[in-house]
């Protein structure tokens, strides 16, 4: 042991290691809330933008169905 480059290792403080802990643990059930609210906020999005897709796709439908008539117009003459 005597011959590490910065000595033999120091006794931490119990204060100190239940303060890491205790931060860490902290840390945790934050990201967990957090990523829990997260999720439920981009479900709803999601739901959103499926009825939007829906009701988009339709109009582009219709517009491609309106360009190929056009098309076919302008080819016959």
């Amino acid at each position: 042991m005597s011959n590490l480059p910065y000595g033999p290792p120091v006794k931490i403080s119990p204060l100190i290691k239940f303060g890491r802990w205790s931060f860490l643990t902290a840390g945790i059930l934050y990201g967990a809330f957090h990523q829990n609210r997260l999720s439920k906020k981009e479900t709803k999005l999601r739901e959103i933008e499926a009825k939007e897709k829906v009701i988009r796709d339709e109009k582009l439908r219709k517009e491609k169905e309106i360009a190929a008539a056009g098309t076919i117009h302008y080819t016959n003459l």
